[in-house]
């Protein structure tokens, strides 16, 4: 199957990268140093974090690190391969590969903006490495979209798209933690929502090409 390069598969993909740049020219332009819409939230969470609600928050966060992104990207292309157990298995294998090399994009990108997190003093949760965009976010929606994109191939009905809504609301719970949890500005959540629908809607087109030419018509 040839996938033909139409002009608008490359809108969407060039919007967010063209709001990826603003961002982090603005995250740049004063060297890191965070704005009111990042430190207004930042306050409010170091403010309003009893034990119990931080413990959860560390619960959901973790969801974005570890085997759960990968396992989650390869269920989603390998319900997307259709009902051929070998195509399943090698769009599996694809969307693996989707979620690791946008993952080695991210780790360049944050290394070339060299972001400060927050105040160490402010975290309620482990970090590491730079700020800029945030790890888990752009991870958990990556994964969540992949997992997404599989179970509304699988089942396009509304038991898909109940599913699918979940997903999403996963990862923004994910990233909505990097924020209460004090390891990461807004803006650095921001940013990696952006890079995931970038890195994304570049990627599923072809994928789903190649993920049809092994599903049952």
């Amino acid at each position: 199957m040839t996938v033909r390069l139409r002009p608008s598969r490359l809108l969407p993909p060039a919007l967010l990268a063209a709001a990826f740049a603003l961002l982090a020219w603005l995250v740049l332009a004063r060297h890191g140093t965070p704005y009111g819409f990042d430190t207004g939230p930042h306050h409010w969470s170091v403010a309003h974090r009893p034990h119990a609600a931080a413990t959860a928050a560390r619960a959901v966060t973790d969801a974005g690190t570890g085997p759960y992104p990968y396992l989650a990207a390869a269920l989603g292309g390998w319900l997307a391969g259709g009902r051929t157990a070998r195509h399943g298995l090698r769009v599996a294998l694809l969307a693996l590969l989707v979620l690791l090399a946008g993952q080695g994009l991210r780790t360049l990108l944050v290394t070339l903006l060299d972001r400060a997190r927050p105040p160490a003093a402010d975290w309620a949760a482990h970090a590491s490495g730079h700020s800029f965009p945030s790890g888990h976010t752009a991870t958990s929606a990556m994964a969540a979209t992949l997992l997404a994109w599989g179970l509304l191939r699988a089942w396009p009905g509304t038991a898909g798209r109940i599913l699918a809504a979940l997903c999403g609301l996963a990862a923004v719970a994910v990233g909505c933690t990097r924020v209460y949890l004090g390891v990461h500005w807004p803006s650095d959540v921001v940013g990696g929502w952006l890079f995931a629908g970038c890195w994304l809607t570049a990627l599923l087109p072809p994928l789903s090409a190649y993920a049809d030419r092994g599903r049952t018509p």
